[in-house]
């Protein structure tokens, strides 16, 4: 088994290509959008930035689960996964506009402040802010940065055990860090917002929206790379359906953190409380609720619970790709209503944003994906995870 055995097939550079194709279409919507309407640029721009942002993270944090644990699932996606956490310096490039439009986006940046506490007059504060964001991103790429430099190391290699240690010890740490910094960031770049409402667990409800994301990212681009060698045999139905029933697991954490935040608002009834949820479930924001409640959670839910499903090439992607679509809607929810909390008011440079950054980022992520072998040659589970059995 050598590397070149196990090289990415051409349908990854077809992928960056038309990857990017999307990516300078929408990009250059958004720079007409920039010139045109700026504040509705940066706004669409936080948005979609999210969602691209989401994808990368997911997969750090998913990486190192997988190296705690262990388990078959994460030694086929390992590379996959490995290749989405090399894009996060390019992530940190594109949160420069975000930094840019600072005062457009957020009320407490700009002219009109809102009244604030000492502590939030002391917090929200744009050196506070762009400080902080360094030190997020700062810490994520250096987690991706070791897990990636050790990964070659053991391919390199011949499968040494301090390296599998050193993977363990970094990733317990690194998981915390990265539950940490990504409430943070949550707080800084989307509560804040709306700086006169709070949540303790609005940080969870953006891990677990990642993590989904990942995951579904994961699954198509497994089952993409499935339909040539050399992965064609080494991905098997038990492979899917674990991935599958992780899926069903992350949404279902997802949908427990949203319930719980909604029932503790609404049985606290508290005027600073509510005014987030009296926007988003009335009106027209009233409809994209319940169409998150439908096809982010309600629909997975049941579907992924067949076992059929779960193991299928042909339906599990397309539920995945369905599923990370109502990432943004959820994302959009979220975010919108703070600028429009009346009427949904969808602009095309709601779309222009996530297609643009979205296709930039998966064209950085395919050449990524041609860098190294498509699986860790030297990890002492892989053999036991291509293995040919069911369960």
């Amino acid at each position: 088994m050598t590397a070149q055995d196990y090289s990415a097939p051409e349908s990854a550079g077809s992928l960056s290509r038309q990857a990017l194709l999307v990516g300078v279409a929408g990009l250059a919507l958004c720079l007409v959008g920039a010139y045109t309407n700026p504040d509705q640029f940066f706004r669409s721009y936080l948005i979609g930035y999210l969602l691209s942002l989401g994808v990368a993270l997911g997969c750090l944090g998913l990486l190192m689960l997988q190296h705690m644990t262990g388990g078959d699932w994460g030694v086929v996606i390992r590379r996959p996964l490995e290749s989405a956490t090399r894009t996060l310096p390019l992530l940190a490039v594109l949160f420069l506009p975000v930094l840019l439009g600072l005062r457009r986006i957020y009320v407490w940046a700009g002219p009109a402040k809102e009244p604030l506490s000492e502590f939030q007059k002391s917090y929200l504060t744009v050196p506070g802010f762009v400080t902080r964001a360094a030190i997020y991103f700062a810490v994520w790429n250096l987690l991706a940065f070791l897990l990636n430099r050790w990964s070659k190391q053991q391919d390199a290699g011949a499968g040494n055990p301090a390296l599998r240690r050193k993977f363990q010890l970094l990733s317990g740490p690194g998981i915390v860090l990265y539950v940490f910094t990504m409430t943070f960031a949550a707080v800084d770049w989307v509560m804040s917002l709306s700086p006169q409402w709070s949540s303790t667990i609005y940080g969870f409800l953006f891990v677990a929206g990642q993590a989904i994301s990942a995951m579904c990212l994961m699954i198509i681009v497994v089952v993409l790379l499935a339909q040539s060698e050399p992965m064609s045999r080494v991905l098997q139905p038990r492979h899917l359906h674990d991935l599958g029933k992780l899926l069903l697991a992350f949404v279902m954490l997802w949908a427990y953190f949203s319930f719980s935040q909604l029932l503790i608002i609404w049985s606290g009834n508290l005027p600073e409380e509510i005014t987030f949820y009296r926007s988003r479930l009335s009106g027209s924001w009233g409809y994209v609720a319940v169409a998150l409640l439908l096809f982010h959670f309600a629909l997975p839910f049941f579907l992924l619970l067949s076992r059929d499903v779960k193991r299928s090439a042909k339906f599990l992607p397309k539920l995945a790709a369905l599923i990370i679509a109502m990432r943004y809607v959820d994302l959009y929810w979220i975010s919108a209503p703070q600028f429009s909390p009346q009427a949904l008011h969808l602009h095309y440079l709601d779309v222009a944003a996530p297609l643009g950054i979205g296709g930039l980022w998966l064209f950085f992520f395919a050449r990524q994906l041609k860098e190294l072998p498509l699986l860790p040659l030297n990890d002492p589970k892989l053999a036991e995870a291509i293995e040919t059995h069911e369960h």
